[in-house]
């Protein structure tokens, strides 16, 4: 009798765990494991049609979260190079801004994936918040001739404000327009989008900076050696990169320039034993040229810098200037250090008096954070 209501033992399937592993086949632990992670993104919200106030609270956790770690990477790895290169990290920054934007409007059209996109979008916002604020703050700085940063970082943001406000009810506007039809709603997206990049564009074209960083000291350099003048900051700024120079560079077919063969803040303990520079080393197509606050590696048409723990803004300076020439004779006479002493000698400090008659800051360069310093007992040159 109770065989018949409660059913036969023998006919219920046994717990995997009975026997386990044996009682299962291979592919049961990694199914289970993938469906347990689906179950709970689920549980999250993605994919279901409708999701709990919990999930939905967790996805908004996710995305704040995301967009929090990647603002502090961001700045750990880049932080230092925002003033050197505040004309690209501007127009970047606007960039980025927009394609976060892009990601919201693209997330609610792929349910399963969501969080994901959203997580993009919230990543690609908070390198827009470092970015922006790091590199407004660098142009103020440029903006202010009188020690008026503040005036003019308080005026430009009521500035923003009142084209914010502009902004807003245009956009309400133009939403209640495009109200139900798709294609009016992205076409006016898109269009704007494109508009708003190219007015940033020919904003940060409009800057003339007269601080020198890697790109402008390379072209000053080759211009001030091809024909002894020194270009000012007003033609400069219409010859350097505004965008990653790595993208420009794989649509030009020229030579590359300059810069992209000096390496600043060499690690010491990458030198071999033989190349320790305290002395100048002729070894496996290396010159290694003993200075009193800088030295100076070059491998295979690639200059690298090691600098002195006691080197001023000065001393960086030169020693960029000195791999630059170095890496130009490199190119055009297959190298000797004492050219590139001799050239230095002769030509840098009338390099550097041509510069700032020019209107350039010819005081420090700005540059990346050095991280490796090394410490020798300075001395003569040797020859």
């Amino acid at each position: 009798m109770v065989s018949t209501m409660f059913g036969d033992d023998s006919s219920m399937p046994s717990s995997p765990r009975q026997g386990f592993p044996g009682s299962v086949t291979p592919d049961y632990v990694p199914f289970q494991v993938w469906d347990s992670l689906q179950a709970l993104l689920s549980a999250i919200g993605v994919g279901e049609k409708s999701a709990t106030i919990i999930g939905a609270t967790f996805q908004w956790f996710l995305r704040d979260l995301t967009g929090m770690l990647g603002g502090i990477l961001f700045t750990l790895y880049q932080g230092s190079n925002l003033d050197s290169n505040a004309k690209m990290w501007r127009l970047v920054a606007d960039l980025m801004n927009d394609l976060g934007m892009l990601m919201d409007l693209l997330s609610p059209l792929f349910p399963s994936a969501f969080i994901f996109i959203v997580c993009l979008g919230s990543l690609s916002r908070s390198f827009t918040g470092v970015a922006s604020g790091a590199t407004r703050a660098a142009l103020t700085q440029h903006f202010a001739l009188q020690n008026n940063a503040a005036d003019i970082a308080a005026k430009e943001g009521s500035q923003e404000t009142m084209a914010t406000m502009i902004g807003m009810a245009l956009g309400m506007l133009l939403a209640r327009i495009t109200t139900g039809n798709p294609v009016a709603i992205w076409f006016s997206f898109l269009s704007l989008t494109m508009f708003h990049m190219y007015a940033n564009y020919k904003a940060v074209r409009c800057l003339t900076l007269d601080s020198l960083n890697f790109e402008r000291s390379s072209i000053l350099l080759q211009h001030f050696i091809e024909s002894g003048q020194v270009l000012s900051p007003k033609e400069v700024s219409t010859m350097e990169h505004v965008l990653p120079l790595w993208t420009t560079l794989r649509l030009s077919k020229s030579a590359k320039p300059l810069l992209t063969n000096v390496k600043l803040g060499l690690r010491v303990s990458t030198l071999d034993h033989s190349e320790i520079p305290f002395i100048d080393i002729v070894a496996n197509s290396s010159y290694i040229v003993t200075l009193a606050k800088y030295l100076l590696v070059e491998r295979k048409g690639t200059v690298s810098v090691v600098v002195h723990k006691d080197s001023t803004a000065e001393d960086i300076l030169k020693s960029y200037i000195h791999a630059l020439v170095m890496v130009n004779l490199t190119v055009e006479q297959k190298s000797l250090h004492l050219e590139c002493q001799s050239w230095m000698d002769k030509h840098y400090e009338s390099f550097v008096q041509k510069l700032k008659l020019a209107g350039w800051k010819a005081g420090r360069l700005l540059s990346h954070s050095i991280i490796w310093k090394a410490h020798w007992s300075l001395g003569e040159k040797t020859d």
